[in-house]
């Protein structure tokens, strides 16, 4: 569920629910500048805006403003210019020294677009792309006809706008913008130049398969960090503040794209840039940019940690779960396609694209361990089959996913017929089974740990199943 997200974020729609910074750079500029709640939630919503679909290789911008572009030359040196500018400020108010300048200039959208296409070709596999639509359908989180591929393209095309490319080390600025209000995202984007001189962006590009939950993880210290330094670079720049409200306000900037990708894959994809920045605000509270940079080093290992930076502090490591292969019972001709890891902000999704209730599904969610899935497809078209072990910290927590996910199952699959189930010797459930359109579903709460099988085939018993995930 992960993989996709750690490599593509944006984040427009999400202005209406986004966090509470407490007293904050931005917050203390909103404060001292008297501004409106209607211009601060204008403000907060279009510099997250300006992040559609940034990746660690690419980090592009989305403000696609229109209007009178200068001459090439003209164009490029007046960026040039703001860059080097730019650069020294954020470098100062980052604390990171300039170790080298970036090079920098004006591309045409063709550029950029071909560009970021290539890039997400040479990210993902076409057996990965595909392995990711079949997660996100076997889950609920999409239609069944959602194809991954043509959904990012047609929103690439709809919104980027600009990149820092730490493979050549230059930053470009599309050639339809107005420069003077977009110094705030060059601020994020230089960061990432910042970044990349001081710890290596390019060693995240090939993430270990296996553990999306903790390249997201990654991924949110990364984008964090660059948007908590622009917050800070408004804070003192409260006239281009206002100058890049302004331009947000003139953008034309579309989303039609973007408000037709599911739920679940919007969330996801403002995830590093929200959340991640209210993390790394946390670091930076108790230790400065000093524990901001030592966390290039010390790398938070799950969205748990992002979620709950006390443990991140304890460095609370996630449980390793490992899954048997379980194609030999399956039968012939069955293909293990995909195995990896949700975490706890992938399972408050899946809950709560059914439960529909923020509150009790991330308090389900909460107390997660650690956790594998895999998924198989079989002999027959569109034939799934998925298994989990998701691992708790108390039993309790464990009990409470248990009972969420049975809930979010008889939603999942209206019209399922329940099978024989078990109870305790309180009368709880401790396993629960149906018969559903697309197979067997079991769900068996163990201690501390919740063991799940979807999409049984016929004429395979689940409880063969679920013995072999003992």
């Amino acid at each position: 569920m992960s993989k996709l997200i750690s490599r593509w974020e944006s984040a427009k729609p999400w202005v209406d629910s986004l966090p509470t910074w407490g007293d904050g750079p931005f917050e203390e500029f909103i404060k001292g500048a008297g501004v409106s709640k209607q211009f601060k939630s204008k403000v907060l919503g279009g510099f997250v805006a300006a992040f559609l679909l940034a990746s660690l290789v690419f980090s592009p911008l989305a403000l696609a403003q229109r209007g009178g572009v200068a001459n090439s030359a003209t164009r490029n040196a007046a960026i040039v210019a703001a860059t080097d500018a730019v650069l020294k400020e954020t470098s100062e108010l980052r604390e990171l020294a300039i170790l080298r300048p970036v090079r920098s200039g004006a591309q045409s959208r063709a550029e950029i677009e071909r560009m970021l296409i290539k890039n997400l070709d040479e990210q993902m596999t076409a057996a990965e792309m595909h392995a990711t639509e079949v997660s996100l359908r076997k889950f609920g989180l999409t239609s069944g006809d959602f194809e991954y591929r043509p959904f990012i393209i047609k929103l690439l095309a709809e919104q980027v706008a600009g990149y820092y490319d730490p493979r050549a080390q230059e930053f470009h600025l599309a050639d339809w913008l107005e420069l003077e209000g977009q110094k705030p995202v060059m601020a994020h984007e230089l960061t990432h130049a910042l970044q990349d001189q001081h710890f290596n962006l390019r060693r995240f590009e090939k993430w270990p398969p296996g553990d999306s939950d903790a390249e997201l993880a990654a991924h949110s210290l990364i984008e964090g960090d660059a948007t908590l330094t622009m917050t800070i670079y408004m804070a003192k720049n409260p006239l281009v503040a206002l100058a890049f409200a302004r331009s947000l306000g003139s953008s034309g900037m579309s989303s039609e794209q973007f408000n037709q990708a599911p739920r679940a894959l919007r969330e996801s994809l403002v995830f590093p840039y929200l959340q991640g920045m209210e993390w790394t605000r946390q670091l930076y509270k108790r230790g400065g940019w000093n524990m901001v940079s030592e966390a290039f080093t010390r790398l938070p290992q799950s969205t748990e940690q992002i979620l709950h930076p006390e443990k991140y502090f304890s460095y609370e490591r996630p449980l390793k779960v490992v899954l048997p292969d379980l194609r030999n019972v399956l039968g012939p001709n069955w293909k293990r396609i995909d195995s990896d890891v949700n975490g706890e902000w992938s399972y408050y999704l899946i809950l709560d694209q059914f439960l529909n209730s923020p509150t009790e599904s991330r308090r389900a969610a909460a107390g997660w361990a650690g956790d594998r899935y895999a998924l198989y497809e079989g002999p027959k078209l569109g034939q799934v089959f998925l298994e989990q072990i998701a691992a708790w910290d108390t039993e309790n927590d464990a009990r409470e996913f248990f009972d969420a996910y049975v809930k979010r199952t008889e939603l999942r699959y209206p019209g399922a017929r329940p099978l024989a189930s078990a109870t305790n010797a309180n009368g709880q459930h401790q396993r629960r089974a149906w018969q559903t359109s697309e197979g067997g579903v079991v769900v068996e709460l163990r201690g501390m740990r919740v063991v799940i099988v979807e999409g049984v085939p016929e004429g395979v018993d689940p409880n063969s199943l679920i013995r072999a995930l003992s």
